[in-house]
């Protein structure tokens, strides 16, 4: 069920039983010749619901903008600096946890904002911690890469065997071929050369990966593999934020 096609009524009523919440979080930025710019934001987002079917979980609205100020070299590309999205993220929990919610669960479906998503933990529980005395409810935060599941890893290893890639990556695409089979996008591309190196700024991106992807053979995505991607990702969704709600 999503927050936003309820009532505050029934939020009030959910939070007797439940004060868990799931919030899908991505990025706006490219993905290589045939992946959508909405790739980060869409796998999250449809994984979630996916989960909601088999549990009882509410989804918050996505956080669609991310920290990808290394992609905006690439048309369309959107980013948050870190400090932006810091306090976007802390003020989302925040605004939340006023009226009751706890546990704060984050599907995130971008590399580059696990770094700035823990930072933002690390404020919110530095707030409430030099505030020993507020009435405010108890905060915990979780962050789970909607990737980074192991049963989902060997899912990659299985279909597409070492190439599914860094950036732009089979499973990603394959994923939103599934959720919107009418926007799959075709192109010619060879295999993706291994990186040369990290990069650094937008344009360095830009030189090092000039069709957008890192180490990916995007073009092995199909809709059939990116529901069974989507399917065993919401099952260890669902399994882990029912752990993160019965932590005592």
């Amino acid at each position: 069920m999503r927050l936003q096609f309820m009532t505050w009524a029934e939020v009030e009523r959910h939070l007797e039983t439940s004060k868990g919440i799931v919030i899908p979080i991505g990025s706006t930025e490219q993905h290589g010749p045939i992946g959508l710019i909405g790739t980060d934001a869409i796998c999250p987002e449809v994984i979630a619901d996916l989960a909601a079917e088999s549990s009882e979980l509410l989804i918050g609205p996505t956080i669609s903008v991310g920290m990808a100020q290394h992609h905006l070299a690439f048309p369309g590309s959107i980013a948050l600096r870190p400090t932006t999205l810091i306090a976007v993220i802390k003020d989302y929990v925040l605004s939340l946890a006023r009226n009751g919610f706890e546990r704060f669960y984050f599907l995130n479906g971008h590399g580059g904002n696990i770094a700035t998503i823990g930072a933002a933990f690390s404020e919110i529980y530095a707030e409430t911690s030099f505030d020993r005395h507020s009435s405010r409810p108890p905060i915990r935060c979780k962050l789970a890469n909607w990737f980074g599941f192991p049963d989902v890893a060997d899912l990659s290893k299985e279909l597409y065997a070492g190439r599914d890639g860094r950036h732009a990556t089979a499973s990603e695409v394959a994923v939103t071929q599934y959720a919107y089979r009418e926007h799959i996008k075709h192109a010619e591309m060879d295999p993706a050369p291994p990186a040369p190196r990290a990069f650094y700024d937008a344009e360095d991106y830009r030189r090092l990966f000039p069709d957008g992807r890192i180490e990916a053979d995007s073009f092995l995505a199909t809709p059939e593999h990116g529901e069974r991607f989507a399917r065993t990702s919401a099952a260890c969704v669902a399994k882990d934020f029912a752990a993160f709600l019965a932590e005592d």
